[in-house]
């Protein structure tokens, strides 16, 4: 489109993209007859711009109409130790299907390829065939499958157990360097600055556990976030089902009065089984989707949408 133009966005816009990404996905998911994401009014949204400029300043953009100087669409990304991930994209509903997708994807993918990354990952939504399309169409490939579910805690939180729950214990700082290692074996990927933005925990939203094995090594961790707009358990990255069962209740027995959702590999069927034992639904589907190199998991990759994780 001849009035679009792809630039950085500022602290200006952090209101403005709020109220886009608010905005848009609401609408595709009520239009799609499926109650709205985000509750609370589009400043609750404001949590992306502030993540994503706290972990990695600048890797950010949007297009924006040269006419109106209005936002058409969004996007953040993160460039990591081995690779790039895309974060939450979005398009107004007013230039839905006028080409701003593929813009704002080919800027991050040009990136990526130019600054010499081995891949590009995203975790994207199964039911939105028009994004699994966009995404397709450039070269990413579905490489696992999660389903989306949900556990309602009791106010008076959760009376299960599981094997061995007591090996997990809050995480620390001097755990960064494990938890990097850990993910690298079981995902291929590393992200330590995202252990240490969440362990510190400045906007007072964020708790990550880990599972300390018999010999004092750590064989598992879960992050959870308990923020009005993103109140969901991951990333978590265990050696075993039976590690992540236990971080996993962990973490819900954290949102006590609240219904975390959390993604879970499909083919993990202990893992589902146990979910279901302890009240879960399902909401969603999702696909890790990697445009490169890829390593299949070596253990239970659960991922998130904040920071984003594929």
């Amino acid at each position: 489109m001849k009035e679009m133009r792809l630039r950085p966005m500022t602290p200006a816009d952090r209101f403005e993209v709020a109220e886009l990404i608010y905005g848009s996905i609401n609408v595709w998911y009520q239009t799609h007859g499926r109650p709205p994401i985000f509750v609370g009014g589009p400043r609750v949204c404001e949590i992306f711009y502030d993540v994503y400029h706290a972990l990695e300043p600048g890797y950010t953009v949007v297009a924006e109409n040269t006419e109106t100087g209005r936002l058409m669409g969004s996007c953040f990304y993160h460039p990591r130790k081995l690779h790039v991930s895309l974060g939450i994209m979005n398009v107004h509903p007013n230039y839905f299907g006028m080409g701003v997708s593929s813009a704002l994807l080919r800027h991050i993918i040009d990136y990526t390829d130019s600054h010499g990354y081995k891949a590009l990952r995203l975790t994207s939504s199964a039911l939105n065939l028009d994004s699994f399309s966009l995404y397709n169409r450039h070269g990413f490939v579905p490489r696992c499958a999660y389903q989306d579910m949900f556990v309602k805690v009791p106010a008076e939180g959760l009376k299960q157990s599981v094997p061995d729950a007591d090996r997990v214990r809050p995480a620390t700082a001097a755990d960064v360097p494990a938890l990097a290692a850990l993910e690298m074996e079981v995902s291929g990927i590393s992200r330590e600055e995202d252990y240490r933005y969440c362990i510190a925990n400045a906007l007072g939203c964020w708790h990550v556990s880990v599972y300390e094995g018999p010999r004092g090594d750590i064989d598992g961790f879960a992050v959870s976030c308990g923020h009005p707009a993103m109140n969901m358990i991951g990333p978590c990255v265990a050696r075993s089902e039976q590690e992540a069962a236990a971080l996993v209740l962990a973490e819900l027995d954290r949102h006590r009065g609240r219904a975390p959702v959390f993604l879970v590999p499909v083919e993990k069927e202990a893992l589902v089984r146990q979910a279901y034992a302890w009240g879960a639904r399902n909401c969603e589907l999702h696909f890790c989707q990697v445009r490169g190199q890829y390593q299949p998991f070596r253990g239970v990759n659960m991922p998130t949408f904040l920071p984003e994780t594929g």
